[in-house]
């Protein structure tokens, strides 16, 4: 497995797991989905995309960019997708090591998750072990698929 810059040719998966996770409703904030072009403009529009791979098949991908403007554009965030079948395979901690290096490289100071659910106890853990600080709870900052609201925690790390 490797972790490597995305091209063209991977965005029918991108596409594909970024869409089952935002389905799943319980991770990520958004609800619309992507469609070839709103997904080539989604995915080209980052500061950074990477797709975990092997031998030709994408597991797993993350997006990094700014999370802020001007004075507080050094302050990165980052989105992290690992298709259901390839759950376990520690390929979301590839994906995060990866995106921390690439952070740096591209000048950030600090990586940040502004959303976080809280019940995400997998990824909380996995930020938790890589040395991530989690600034807070907001209670009830998250619409969960089914309607109902659960906290999230945001996470910091420096670079």
């Amino acid at each position: 497995m490797r972790v490597r810059e995305y091209t063209d040719r991977d965005l029918p998966e991108l596409i594909r797991i970024w869409n089952e996770v935002v389905e799943e409703g319980v991770a990520f904030p958004q609800e619309e989905f992507l469609d070839a072009e709103s997904g080539a403009a989604f995915f080209a529009s980052q500061s950074f995309t990477a797709v975990a791979e092997e031998d030709g098949t994408v597991f797993g991908l993350y997006i990094l960019h700014p999370n802020n403007v001007g004075r507080c554009g050094h302050i990165c965030n980052a989105s992290y997708a690992v298709s259901s079948d390839a759950r376990g395979r520690h390929i979301g901690e590839m994906l995060v090591l990866d995106c921390l290096k690439k952070g740096k490289e591209l000048g950030f100071r600090v990586l940040q998750f502004n959303a976080v659910v809280e019940n995400n106890v997998h990824a909380r853990y996995l930020y938790e072990r890589l040395g991530f600080t989690q600034l807070g709870t907001i209670p009830g900052g998250f619409r969960m698929k089914d309607g109902h609201y659960e906290n999230i925690c945001p996470y910091y790390k420096e670079l």
